[in-house]
């Protein structure tokens, strides 16, 4: 996996990719960091991986803890049950990437709604719509922004980059619109799927309540556990020989994720979940040239959130039966519609 997706032989270009269902298009015609080959890649990656260094995500910690400790007094306040899906994972995630683009948090409804459409397995109309509508909103608030750029990560880019004549208004809007569906998606789903582990798993949940410095290392074992993002599509353009393979010039390829990060050779106990193992090896980020650019952000998200719901609700316990949960079969973002809760 980590050999194929850091090939320069191994293309992302999607006119190449193969295709997932009979009205799988061209994606639309966006073309954002998903839809590049380097070198254009690794150009305007490196126009945007400042936003998401270590540094710049560890200054918006306060900020988040502030936005997980105010939904959860919210959430303390009610009886139960309680859904951790509509409370806390997708208005936490959406607070957080809508102060980071500068996308005004009111409209979070009309963007949950296309990106859950837009993620949806298969690329047919309706989802390509929704992505369109994305589209068409975000252009509007880049060129809204255009004449005052605000602090915030589309200001920025106005102010630095398309104001220089180094990115175009296009691609601004298509990556606002990668960044925008994939942040909040991504770490709604984490959230979500994470606590459900933990309750499944008292043992490991009583010891991150008595020790918290061991929350980063669980938090890359329920990434690696999880891998919720997943099948990856890339095309091959020169013949590659790999593992006693040989791969085509034009041979399309689908990447599980999920299934490297259950590799037998590289996780003991793969199938287990054990906070206690090394997993910071693991690819729920990807690899190479396209690793996940908002990962640092993505961690943090995890650790303040699972950290809090752990110190704060004790006597957390599901409402209701594992079985009776509704997971997101038909999402390329794997994930439950709800998670209902009750202490």
């Amino acid at each position: 996996m980590r050999a194929l997706l850091a090939d320069p032989r191994v293309t992302i270009e999607p006119a190449k990719l193969p295709k997932l269902s009979a009205s799988d298009g061209d994606g639309g015609g966006f073309r954002s960091l998903l839809t590049m080959d380097p070198p254009d890649h690794s150009v305007l990656r490196r126009m945007l991986i400042s936003e998401f260094s270590v540094r710049r995500v560890r200054e918006m910690r306060p900020g988040i803890e502030h936005t997980v400790h105010g939904l959860l007094d919210g959430i303390l306040k009610q009886r139960g049950p309680v859904d951790l899906v509509a409370e806390l994972a997708l208005p936490m995630s959406t607070l957080v990437i809508c102060q980071l683009l500068g996308v005004p948090y009111e409209d979070h409804e009309f963007f949950q709604e296309r990106s859950e459409q837009a993620t949806r397995v298969g690329g047919n109309e309706e989802s390509l719509a929704a992505l369109l509508e994305l589209r068409d909103y975000l252009d509007r608030l880049v060129t809204t922004k255009t004449g005052t750029p605000g602090d915030d990560l589309l200001g920025r880019l106005i102010a630095d980059r398309l104001h220089t004549g180094e990115m175009r208004h296009s691609e601004i809007v298509d990556n606002a619109v990668l960044l925008l569906a994939a942040g909040h998606e991504t770490s709604a789903g984490m959230v979500a799927l994470s606590i459900l582990t933990l309750l499944q798993h008292p043992d490991t949940l009583a010891e991150l309540r008595a020790d918290g410095t061991l929350l980063p290392q669980a938090v890359d074992e329920l990434l690696r556990f999880h891998s919720i993002a997943d099948g990856l599509r890339r095309a091959v353009t020169e013949d590659i020989e790999l593992g006693g393979l040989t791969l085509r010039a034009g041979d399309g390829l689908i990447l599980s994720l999920a299934s490297a990060n259950r590799d037998e050779s590289a996780f003991a106990s793969p199938d287990d979940f054990d906070p206690h193992s090394s997993a910071r090896q693991h690819v729920a980020f990807g690899y190479g040239p396209h690793q996940c650019l908002g990962q640092n952000l993505a961690r943090l998200e995890l650790e303040v959130t699972v950290g809090a719901v752990v110190d704060r609700i004790p006597t957390l316990r599901l409402a209701g039966g594992v079985d009776a949960l509704r997971v997101k079969h038909d999402s390329t973002i794997f994930g439950l519609h709800e998670l209902p809760v009750e202490w």
